[in-house]
């Protein structure tokens, strides 16, 4: 048993050894030997162990069938494809129509929050509906002890909810339950894709574009749900005229969608989700490497294709506004916060500034979901302060290009 000290000064231990005091005879005792330093390698061995039984409780602490488990045998993050990808066609199964699509998001998910920015960019607020669940995660199937997911739940406008592992309460706003079906019915994101008899395996995540009038899932596929609100919605939106996919700059916007999606969008996560220091160091790598050139881009012009706000920006944007709130403790991507790079942070607050946008983050939101909601990554659901990003500073960005 380990000795339990109190908080008593070394000086007062002093005064009063000063004391007389009665002193029993001296023992003798055999000269002290030097105690023989097992080589390293055996020295290492209990470490090793440690490390071991580390991996067994990250095993068993990661919610069940979620993307954090979705890690390879190298220890490297491998994100799963959306299963769901029907497109809005005008002469398609599912036509555009307003009032007829609903959308499920997560205000705290950078894939979902692309959706609500196009959303908020087109003004199509009147004719395509979203609403958010709540930013934490819940075991979906509590009463099932072999069945470990967590993830998506809805609650009420201020509805407390505690992470998976029963620490905290977390109540805020804009979230609610979901408004298209009866409570009894719906009660996850789960619920959804357990309604239309989605397969075995499938992640259930947001977005999730509905179809009210066939009651079933039209796409999870974000990069897809985008385009669709871009083109085939213009009859009902307030702003027709913008075009985040102009003829003109598809290429540029192709192209850098590529190298951004795999270095930055899905790197934050490949480095967070990592369970290997190799399958970190070279998702860090490329995510720095691709940081540093997003950088050098933004000095050339306004935005990533060009002169004008794409889809490239709203793909990218939701990864850069969680950077340093989140990602930077979170997900360990810590080499340098996007705050030390003057044209990536002027960027940030010039998207986020542009009409439509705002409405698409809530840091409150985004902190308590990540920091909530992965008992493996934060066992006590800690929410650190944060630096406190002023989204709406000044941005400098207007002017000539290059710098």
């Amino acid at each position: 048993m380990l000795a339990r000290f109190s908080a008593t000064s070394t000086s007062s231990l002093l005064r009063r050894s000063s004391r007389a005091v009665s002193v029993a005879p001296r023992r003798a005792f055999p000269p002290l030997r030097r105690a023989r330093v097992p080589p390293s390698p055996v020295r290492a061995r209990p470490l090793v162990a440690m490390a071991s039984a580390g991996a067994r409780l990250d095993k068993v602490a990661t919610p069940g069938a979620t993307a954090v488990a979705d890690v390879s045998a190298t220890g490297a993050f491998v994100r799963k494809d959306s299963v769901f990808r029907n497109r809005i066609e005008k002469d398609g199964a599912f036509p555009p129509e307003a009032g007829r699509y609903h959308v499920y998001v997560s205000l705290a998910c950078p894939w979902a929050c692309r959706v609500v920015s196009v959303i908020g960019l087109k003004g199509l607020g009147d004719a395509v509906s979203w609403s958010s669940v709540h930013p934490t995660w819940q075991r979906t199937r509590a009463a099932d002890a072999e069945d470990t997911h967590a993830g998506w739940a809805f609650a009420a406008e201020g509805q407390a909810l505690a992470s998976p592992s029963g620490c905290g309460s977390f109540a805020g706003s804009n979230y609610q339950r979901d408004p298209l079906h009866p409570l009894d019915e719906i009660r996850f994101v789960r619920d959804l894709y357990d309604r239309v008899g989605a397969n075995d395996g499938t992640r259930f995540t947001v977005p999730i574009l509905w179809d009210k009038k066939t009651d079933t899932i039209v796409s999870n596929e974000s990069s897809e749900i985008i385009r669709d609100l871009n083109v085939e919605f213009n009859a009902f939106a307030t702003n027709p005229d913008l075009d985040l996919y102009p003829v003109a700059s598809r290429a540029a916007i192709d192209a850098a969608n590529e190298w951004i999606y795999h270095g930055v969008n899905n790197g934050v996560y490949k480095c967070g989700f990592a369970t290997t220091q190799a399958a970190y160091d070279e998702a860090v790598t490329e995510l720095f490497v691709c940081l540093d050139r997003i950088e050098q881009m933004l000095g050339n012009t306004r935005f990533i294709a060009g002169p004008c706000l794409t889809e490239a920006d709203v793909r990218l944007f939701p990864t850069l506004a969680r950077f340093d709130e989140v990602y930077v403790v979170y997900f360990k991507t810590n080499k340098k916060a996007l705050r030390e790079y003057p044209n990536i942070s002027g960027y940030i607050r010039d998207v986020y500034q542009t009409e439509g946008v705002k409405a698409s983050v809530d840091m409150w939101h985004i902190k308590t979901h990540y920091f909530t909601s992965h008992p493996v990554l934060n066992a006590n659901a800690v929410v650190p302060v944060g630096s406190g990003w002023d989204f709406d500073a000044p941005h400098g960005r207007d002017g000539a290009y290059p710098r």
